[in-house]
């Protein structure tokens, strides 16, 4: 939180790349890479709806950190012993300091480690999931969908460009501004931003063509959080999501649909954000609501038109070790 300014993020990722031809000198190779999650953050579901939507389970282990964190950095307590089985490690921050060990940014998820090393490759999450798409095609599923298809691609990155700036980091600007001011501002943009969605999908079933792609998974993590979190705790509350028509019934359209809402868990994003931001809930008093069940009413969105997956087919059920546990989510089906 910037007290009595304008939340500003630290984007300094680590920007190298896993590519086909191994440019940055880390090669795509199946099995040789972890991807390392939070389901708490909007920003690493993005990675695992992706990679889940691509059927990159095979080719890219998973690891799934705990919902909370201190100043140290993510933990992995949902594993026996509290480390992590395959880079064996308790602390994300431990693979930070293997690739550099003054490394000064945010400790942030989700993050690719490289196992042989277990060095960190890279936590650029907006280039995560394009070269998921692009550089990983050879390991996709059959049937995957084209979430980055070359005829929609400018139009996708417009989309994604003004999103990230007023919804997907609106929120977090709303949430923590450290004045009146900053907060009123960042509060008249992330709606106007989310009137503007609405407009837009009034008539169309997605975001951009009539298939999902990289836009919609970066739009409905936030989404997805902002009953639960972003109306109450970052006081984004103009009105909730289940009150904005257009917005809710995508968002359950989404929800419903294999490989999204079958990777939230509202009890993880719950307890981390109310437990990790003590400035704005020094109690660390964990809400007991909202009711979940509303995501699984009828969304009608079918009657748009559309088509999900393409010319694909949707995943296979999630696999056992990275199912949601039960009571942290719907039972989608």
């Amino acid at each position: 939180m910037n007290r009595g300014g304008e939340y500003s993020r630290d984007s300094r990722y680590i920007t190298t790349r896993i590519t086909t031809d191994g440019r940055d000198g880390f090669p795509v190779e199946p099995g040789r890479y972890r991807l390392v999650v939070s389901r708490a953050c909007p920003w690493a579901s993005r990675a695992v709806i992706v990679r889940r939507l691509l059927g990159l389970e095979r080719a890219m282990s998973m690891a799934i950190a705990g919902p909370t964190h201190d100043e140290r950095s993510w933990t992995f307590d949902l594993d026996p012993g509290g480390r992590d089985p395959v880079l064996g490690i308790e602390r994300l921050q431990e693979a930070y300091f293997a690739r550099d060990p003054g490394y000064d940014r945010g400790i942030t998820v989700p993050a690719i480690v490289d196992v042989p090393t277990g060095k960190v490759v890279t936590n650029d999450f907006p280039q995560i999931t394009i070269d998921m798409s692009l550089e990983w095609r050879l390991y996709h599923r059959d049937g995957s969908p084209a979430l980055y298809p070359p005829a929609l691609r400018s139009e996708i990155d417009a989309v994604n460009e003004v999103v990230y700036k007023d919804v997907n980091n609106g929120v977090y600007r709303t949430g923590f501004a450290g004045s009146q001011e900053s907060y009123a501002a960042a509060y008249e943009r992330l709606f106007a931003r989310l009137d503007w969605l609405a407009k837009r999908l009034e008539e169309s079933r997605y975001l951009v063509g009539d298939t999902i792609t990289e836009a919609d998974v970066r739009l409905f993590t936030t989404l997805v959080r902002f009953d639960a979190v972003y109306h109450g705790h970052f006081k984004c509350n103009r009105h909730k999501l289940s009150e904005m028509p257009v917005l809710w019934a995508y968002a359950r359209d989404l929800f419903q649909t294999p490989g999204f809402g079958d990777t939230v868990d509202f009890d993880h994003i719950k307890r981390h954000y109310y437990t990790v931001h003590r400035d704005i809930n020094p109690t660390r008093i964990v809400p007991a609501g909202p009711d979940l069940t509303d995501w699984l009413e009828p969304h009608d969105r079918a009657a748009l038109g559309g088509r999900p997956f393409g010319d694909g087919t949707p995943p296979k059920p999630v696999a056992p070790e990275e199912a949601v546990p039960a009571g942290h989510t719907p039972p989608v089906t």
